[in-house]
């Protein structure tokens, strides 16, 4: 494990002295502070600090190891699903055979939730927690990377160039190989970047990558010993909704979008305490390859999370409102919006959520809640009522 020692999660060895560096870290307590005393720590920021720094001394008296410090990280799970989801859900995970661990590739629509939710439902059906892919873009501060590492993350890092970035890529794909064949589940993005549009498209350079691990073996054969199995995340509600029509509406005027340091820190946070309604974790089958193409492989794994998509009233209401603007073909769903239930309550929400939206995003947001129903549409798969 020396080689992988600056990326890998840590250790049980090393958890103990992790923990007791971040509850001197007054960064990190601010940041559990206003995760449990939101209002209170605006108004009293040394005394709720004190409190969430009392409270965390509890909470890790007795972790000393991955295990534990999991079930901890569980607790906030279930604070987090309690105030932000209405229902959460999973389907195909009884399906997978369990004598055997995983790559997961998943769509990407929230930096940190998306690991979160895979990673709590094999948690709670009694399987091998995830190893997770973050990219060193996402680990501005030290704290940050320690509690990303304390929670299975292993590092991503997409900051280098040429050669260092190739040997790194390397690297990480041996770490890939060699996790998944000591009993581990990983979890990795279908791309880098979130899905902003609501189109969730694998990076073929993502599967070359993974491909490193083992050059003596074809890539076919090579992604073949990952086990891999497509996972697709479906949002009712995106917290992140405004945030990412922002950057496409920046895109289309300026050209480009500039990044500030807080933006991946916004996105986070937005993620983690907005509002996302119902939930679903589909988790597809094993690929069984017989090509050594990735765009081939990308499209495999790309039908199976569109399939698997799980679909509500948002992504209707959505259609129907292009529709209303004129802005997508009737032919390409005629009838299916009038045999939907769209409830009067469904409705009244996501107008609500719109209206608090500046209309110059409406078009965006809009097509990012309706492009999965439309790609089902046009890839012929049969929509329920």
């Amino acid at each position: 494990m020396d080689k992988f020692k600056d990326i890998r999660p840590y250790q049980d060895h090393e958890i103990r002295a992790v923990l007791d560096r971040l509850l001197l870290n007054p960064q990190f307590l601010n940041s559990i502070a206003r995760f449990y005393y939101p209002t209170l720590t605006r108004l009293f920021p040394a005394l709720m600090i004190a409190s969430a720094r009392k409270k965390l001394l509890g909470q890790l008296s007795g972790v000393h190891d991955v295990k534990s410090m999991q079930t901890v990280i569980a607790s906030y799970m279930d604070k987090m699903i309690h105030d932000t989801t209405t229902r959460l859900t999973n389907s195909g995970l009884d399906a997978l055979p369990d004598d055997r661990n995983y790559l997961f590739i998943s769509n990407h629509r929230d930096i940190a939730m998306d690991p979160a939710f895979v990673n709590y439902m094999l948690y709670h059906a009694g399987h091998e927690t995830l190893q997770i892919a973050i990219g060193d873009n996402l680990l501005k501060k030290p704290f940050v990377t320690d509690l990303m590492r304390l929670n299975k993350s292993f590092i991503v890092r997409r900051s280098l160039k040429g050669r260092e970035l190739l040997q790194s890529l390397s690297l990480l794909s041996q770490y890939i190989h060699f996790s998944v064949a000591n009993r581990e589940n990983v979890w990795i993005a279908q791309r880098e970047g979130r899905a902003k549009d609501g189109i969730d498209r694998t990076d073929p350079a993502l599967l070359k990558m993974l491909g490193m691990g083992r050059r003596d073996l074809s890539l076919g054969e090579s992604l073949s010993e990952l086990n891999i199995v497509p996972v697709a995340i479906s949002y009712e509600y995106d917290a992140c909704d405004e945030l990412k029509a922002k950057e496409l509406h920046e895109i289309e005027k300026l050209g480009s979008f500039t990044k500030t340091e807080q933006s991946d820190i916004q996105s986070i946070v937005a993620g983690m305490i907005g509002f996302k309604g119902q939930v679903h974790v589909a988790f597809g089958t094993e690929l069984k390859l017989n090509t050594d193409d990735p765009e081939e492989i990308a499209a495999i794994i790309d039908a199976q999370i569109l399939e698997n998509y799980a679909l509500s009233d948002t992504n209707f209401l959505a259609l129907e409102k292009l529709r209303k603007d004129g802005l997508v073909s009737f032919s390409l769903h005629k009838g299916l919006l009038e045999q939907r239930k769209l409830t009067k309550q469904h409705r009244k929400m996501f107008g609500k959520r719109l209206k608090a939206i500046d209309n110059k995003l409406h078009q965006k947001i809009l097509f990012g809640y309706a492009n999965p129903l439309i790609n089902k549409l046009k890839s012929g798969i049969e929509i329920p009522n």
